[in-house]
């Protein structure tokens, strides 16, 4: 008896149902071996994966790559039910190599058995199903693309999405697809917030009237109007929503469904590769903007207007004539100082990060708030905030000698190494696994809306029930990768790391800026500038030693606080 692992791959859960999909790859796979005596004993079938993904970014292609490079992998050979759920445009070439080193065949039931690799025929029909899937992919891709831009512009079919500030949604009616109707989803259409929609209008008057983006920003905050971010806080936890912005103000400007018109196409998806030293490894989907002439309008306006199509195009035509006038042409600006503490330095009130500036031939660090928010009595920020870096540097330099001195520092490290959990890896498998329970919570999320809309329990059941065998087999995955590549600090671990740390100190008062931004990075500082009191407060969590880090979600199972934080007063 021959012993075989099944491969298989369908589509998205959107399209079909993912245990049909593996019940009939897995009866073609059975049709072809078990006349020989084959037998199935392991699958690897991933669902709701794109076929354009290389086998090593799919989970369970990936888990049958690396399982050939073990001898005792229990199965002799791998069998395929579908090559074009399988393989994508090169794929095959850059896999096949990789069965026949670890001399494991490969059978597939366009070949009537295993892939000879000395045979030409072979190699011919499985690069032929590899072009047929590409093409099949792109083909679909274009029929989609032209029936969403016929419904934008001769239905002017909304088309989902969150609504525009001044708009919210409203039910227009059974969706006319007669499959989706019946799955519950129905059509929806924009209309005017009573709330936000005459905020719109007063920005394009405003704005028409000869205001810029930052004084209409001002005048709404001290007006005590919600900018977008407070008026829809539920969509815009991230967002402090203080004041309103330029950019706020800019994108309302912008935005040409305020004309009753539905728009489509303003941005579009390019497939890039992802690394291009390494094109086996595929591409990643980037968003990028199409230009105006490119967006697809729809014939008629299909919702109420909050400006004019003429308010519109004249907005449109004053802000080009404005950024004409301020993007006048100049040479680019260059420096040779490398800002040794970009990116670590933050401001105390607002919390954004200060920016380089080299002034009166010397560096500093800037917080220009006002710049881009308008003022708020909730949030009392000075117009710029600076800060000269050789006023930081040596007293930093003098803190991290004091506070990683090998006698201070040996005391720390034993602490850690009693304390310290789990070492965070980014190994392949981990973030395979990663990537595996947060698309298996996404499918079941989907599944159970899906349940809400009156679909199939049965079908649903079913679905939601080999997702979460999916979702536990990656959470053990998971456990027993980040077990085994635990990090424990040994006693000669912890005497190497000072003895290193305790030479740098030796040569931080004449290092380049080049390498004390290297060791900033490894000593994971951030700084904050509190500008009144004159004061920077510094934390420390090396990457050496500990590879936690914020958890956005206020988790408190890890290790947050850091290892070493002091306080450094700057001269008045």
């Amino acid at each position: 008896m021959t012993r075989f692992a099944f491969a298989g791959r369908c589509s998205t859960e959107d399209l079909q149902d993912p245990e049909a999909s593996k019940n009939w790859q897995l009866l073609r796979a059975k049709g072809l071996i078990e006349p020989v005596g084959g037998q199935i004993v392991a699958e690897y079938f991933d669902s709701g994966h794109s076929r354009a993904l290389p086998w090593k970014r799919r989970p369970q292609a990936a888990a049958l790559l690396q399982d050939l490079r073990n001898p005792q992998r229990g199965f002799d050979a791998v069998v395929i039910g579908e090559p074009q759920r399988t393989f994508y445009g090169n794929q095959f070439g850059n896999t096949f190599p990789l069965f026949v080193h670890f001399h494991v065949p490969l059978w597939v039931p366009e070949v009537g058995g295993p892939i000879d690799p000395d045979n030409e025929a072979h190699d011919l029909v499985m690069s032929v199903f590899g072009g047929m899937s590409k093409g099949e992919r792109n083909r679909i891709k274009i029929r989609v693309r032209t029936a969403t831009a016929s419904q934008a512009q001769l239905e002017g079919r909304y088309l989902g999405g969150r609504p525009p500030y001044g708009y919210t949604l409203e039910d227009a009616g059974p969706h006319p697809n007669p499959a989706k109707a019946a799955d519950g989803k129905r059509l929806q259409r924009l209309v005017p917030d009573p709330v936000s929609a005459p905020i719109v209008q007063r920005i394009f008057s405003e704005y028409l009237r000869g205001k810029g983006y930052l004084a209409i920003a001002i005048g709404l905050t001290l007006d005590s109007i919600p900018c977008p971010s407070a008026h829809d806080r539920a969509r815009n936890p991230h967002r402090d929503g203080l004041a309103w912005s330029k950019s706020a103000v800019a994108a309302i400007l912008a935005n040409p469904r305020y004309t009753g018109h539905e728009i489509w196409n303003k941005q579009r998806k390019d497939e890039v590769l992802l690394d291009i030293d390494d094109i086996t490894l595929g591409h990643r989907t980037k968003q990028s903007w199409n230009k105006p002439d490119q967006w697809i309008w729809s014939a008629q306006p299909v919702h109420e207007p909050l400006v004019s199509l003429d308010d519109f195009k004249a907005a449109q035509a004053q802000r080009s004539s404005r950024h004409q006038q301020r993007d006048h042409p100049r040479p680019p600006r260059t420096t040779t100082h490398p800002y040794v503490l970009r990116g670590r330095i933050h401001c105390s009130i607002c919390r954004r990060t200060m920016q380089g500036s080299f002034n009166n031939g010397h560096p500093h660090y800037r917080c220009r708030y006002t710049a881009e928010y308008a003022r708020t009595r909730a949030l009392d920020h000075p117009p710029t905030i600076y800060v000269r870096e050789d006023a930081v540097l040596p007293r930093l330099d003098s803190w991290i000698a004091q506070s990683f001195a090998p006698a201070r520092l040996d005391r720390a490290l034993h602490e850690l190494q009693r304390s310290q959990e789990n070492t965070l890896t980014t190994a392949p498998a981990l973030e395979v696994a990663r990537i595996t329970i947060a698309d298996c919570d996404r499918r079941i999320a989907h599944y159970r809306a899906g349940l809400d809309r009156g679909t199939d329990p049965e079908l649903i059941t079913r679905w939601i029930t080999q997702t979460q065998a999916e979702k536990a087999a990656a959470q053990r995955q998971l456990n027993e990768t980040d077990q085994a590549q635990r990090t424990v600090l040994t006693e000669d671990q912890i005497r190497e790391l000072v003895e290193q740390l305790g030479s740098i100190h030796a040569a931080l008062a004449t290092a380049a800026p080049e390498d004390k931004q290297q060791l900033y990075l490894a000593l994971g500082l951030k700084l904050t500038y509190y500008a009144k009191e004159r004061i920077v407060t510094v934390e420390s969590q090396p990457a050496l030693l500990c590879a936690h880090a914020l958890c956005p979600r206020g988790n408190t199972s890890h290790r947050h606080t850091p290892l070493v934080s002091g306080e450094i007063a700057l001269a008045r």
